[in-house]
């Protein structure tokens, strides 16, 4: 059933928006959000026609607005030639029925396009059986969509059960089957994880997380600061599997930065508790790299957005280092209230240009003081009786150089961390 409503999907072209404007809300906020939607709609293809914005104090349960403006959007759609109806907001399953009957056409929310595009970027075996759980848990409740074509009864009586009936009941029970071997599958690849995280932690190297909008270049500085091939699109969720690259700085220091799936504004909580696996490289993570578009109009919207996804996941409260990237493409001399009013929020950012280079060395030297904050370069010479502390360096430390001398002196090159710096000093170098 579900390959029947993606086949159906493949033939939309042309889709008409619609966004809703409460009391509380203005229309250049409105106008942002169904901006962001179309750019969510071109990633599957699919043209965005003008959206319509619909003024509402409270939502209703057949149409979540009234009958009559339903009326009028499924007639704009016939005259503009639309073959879908997007809503800006959560439709109930109820509600997509309604629609679907009313136009008879495909009707989907922001939801389920997200959906969408995250099922044609997963890649790595965990993004794909995490994409495949959120939607087996959208589509559970909506399998009527399929199934329309069905009939639903034959004959009058109460107990009598349709063909369409039947058969969304035992496509209910396939899909809940499917759901729990998606989440054993799930736990499978999260305990691989946590090996490979524990790993990286032995290695004692301080670990970062870059986040933050969708498109704001993450992907881009990682690999100017790592030197490393990873894929760079100038696309919506372009990254959805973490990648993870080591980045050498100068006193032989070094970090690990790992590349998160960008957020979004209204992004659905299924896909956050979908991907927690993936974004909890934020949680885990020793610092983080929040990455803001300088040049973006909706600059402030995206910090907010950047933001509340950071404290659903409980890291908000992290060491975090700011970093607007994109100056390139802005021009301070004819702008520049913009970067005295970031300077007097954002008084630590930096500034930088993945494209240009500019400002990358300055990151770098933010990165080395956060390195050496938390694992301080040494070079010492131990005595021979002294292996006691050599075990301590391998176990707690990660150790560069290690050579015996004539006097049978071990002089070893380490990174340790601040609570055991003291037990070396008096070797030190």
């Amino acid at each position: 059933m579900i390959e029947i409503a993606e086949d159906s999907r493949k033939k939309v072209e042309r889709a008409l928006l619609v966004g809703f404007r409460f009391p509380d809300q203005s229309e250049a906020e409105v106008n942002e959000h169904l901006d962001e939607l179309a750019d969510l709609v071109r990633n599957l293809d699919i043209v965005p026609l003008e959206p319509e914005i619909v003024n509402l104090h409270l939502p209703s349960p057949r149409y979540y607005i009234g009958s009559g403006k339903a009326g009028e959007i499924a007639r704009l759609m016939q005259e503009c030639e639309a073959d879908c109806l997007i809503f800006d907001t959560p439709l109930s399953p109820s509600q997509q029925r309604n629609w679907e009957r009313l136009t008879h056409s495909c009707v989907i929310d922001r939801e389920e396009v997200i959906l969408d595009i995250f099922a044609e970027r997963a890649s790595t075996r965990e993004a794909v059986l995490q994409v495949e759980l959120a939607r087996t848990k959208y589509s559970l409740p909506r399998l009527t969509r399929a199934w329309t074509h069905l009939s639903r009864q034959h004959g009058g009586g109460a107990t009598t059960r349709g063909e369409g009936e039947a058969q969304i009941e035992t496509d209910r029970r396939l899909l809940r089957r499917r759901i729990r071997q998606l989440e054993e599958e799930l736990q499978v690849v999260r305990k691989q994880r946590e090996t490979q995280r524990k790993s990286r932690q032995r290695n004692l190297i301080p670990h970062g997380a870059i986040v933050g909008y969708t498109n704001v270049g993450k992907s881009s500085l990682l690999r100017k600061l790592s030197g490393a091939e990873i894929l760079v699109k100038d696309q919506l969720f372009a990254t959805l599997d973490p990648t993870t690259r080591r980045v050498p700085l100068e006193n032989g220091l070094e970090v690990l930065l790992t590349d998160t799936v960008g957020f979004v504004r209204k992004l659905p909580h299924s896909l956050v508790e979908a991907f927690k696996s993936t974004l909890e490289e934020a949680v885990l993570a020793d610092f983080l790299l929040l990455v803001l578009d300088v040049s973006s109009s909706q600059l402030d919207a995206q910090w907010e957005t950047t933001l509340s996804v950071l404290k659903e996941l409980g890291a908000q409260e992290k060491k975090i280092v700011i970093v607007f990237n994109k100056v390139d493409l802005v021009d301070r001399e004819t702008d520049p209230v913009l970067f005295a009013r970031l300077r007097g929020l954002f008084p630590d950012a930096l500034y930088l240009s993945t494209r240009t280079g500019e400002g990358i060395d300055a990151l770098k030297e933010r990165l080395c003081a956060i390195a050496a904050e938390e694992f301080q370069l040494m070079r010492v010479k131990l005595p021979p009786q002294r292996h006691d502390l050599a075990a301590l360096a391998h176990a707690n430390g990660r150790v560069y150089e290690e050579n015996y001398n004539d006097s049978g002196e071990l002089e070893l090159v380490f990174t340790i961390g601040p609570a055991l710096r003291h037990k070396f000093r008096e070797y030190a170098l």
